[in-house]
């Protein structure tokens, strides 16, 4: 098994406290208002803590999918969210899974500046391909924006 490591940083004009909840807390019932693909998402395995594992149902090119996100790590009080891709759609057949390190900073003017760290754990000397890591890449953009609109729409949101 082989290990790939990207990294990605991002800035918001959203505070870190209510980033973090939107994004973590409260990601549950925002994401499903928010991308239209998003379905449901369920506990199967857990309490909502670490170790808890989401069953996450979409819609994708016209079929019901899913994707299952296992919580590694919580810390609300440095806005740290770790999780796992450990199988699903989300799980590319070169990828036994990808584990993600997120933490909120606060930045300048009120903001925050959000950096994530993705690792894929792969099979053997298989690497996913560069078309999977941009389309990644790209849904990961996306569900941040989102929620990020979100937020900002919802001015009362807390």
């Amino acid at each position: 098994m082989g290990v790939l490591t990207f990294t990605d940083e991002t800035t918001s004009v959203v505070a870190p406290a209510r980033l973090f909840k939107a994004l973590v807390t409260d990601v549950d019932t925002i994401v499903p208002k928010v991308i239209d693909a998003f379905k449901s998402v369920e506990i199967v395995e857990g309490n909502g803590g670490a170790g808890t594992v989401k069953k996450i149902t979409i819609l994708e090119d016209g079929e019901t999918k899913f994707v299952l996100h296992k919580i590694d790590a919580i810390d609300e009080a440095n806005w740290g969210y770790n999780y796992s891709i450990v199988g699903g759609v989300g799980l590319p057949d070169s990828v036994e899974k990808i584990s993600f390190e997120s933490k909120l900073d606060a930045g300048s003017n009120g903001g925050s500046i959000a950096k994530l760290t993705v690792n894929f754990y792969t099979k053997g000397d298989a690497k996913p391909t560069e078309e999977e890591l941009k389309v990644g890449k790209a849904k990961g953009d996306g569900l941040f924006k989102a929620i990020e609109g979100y937020v900002l729409a919802n001015p009362d949101y807390n």
